[in-house]
């Protein structure tokens, strides 16, 4: 279940930032896009799921990537602000990236 929050970054993301991060996700896309069409073309299961692998990974790195930007921005702002809930948020968030 995902938590509807309207929380905006304070530290905005770098232009060319966003633009990897667009970019990764469109190829992400085409990928869904192909897998979509390797069931109506009836391909052999295991290139599928060869597929379906190869997505997930580029998700979980996508993941990362965001992971890594929110520690080095908004979890340092937390920190310094000594917000008590930093680390809980922070233990949550990896939890659900795994």
């Amino acid at each position: 279940m995902i938590e509807n929050t309207e929380h905006k970054k304070h530290t905005p993301r770098p232009q060319a930032e966003v633009k990897m991060l667009k970019n990764r996700l469109h190829r992400m896309m085409g990928q869904l896009t192909g897998i979509e069409k390797m069931l109506d073309e009836g391909r052999y299961c295991g290139d599928i799921l060869i597929q379906v692998s190869a997505l997930e990974s580029a998700l979980q790195s996508l993941g990362y990537l965001i992971l890594h930007d929110h520690l080095e921005t908004c979890v340092r702002e937390k920190a310094k602000e000594e917000d008590p809930d930093v680390m809980e948020e922070v233990m949550m968030l990896v939890k659900k990236l795994k």
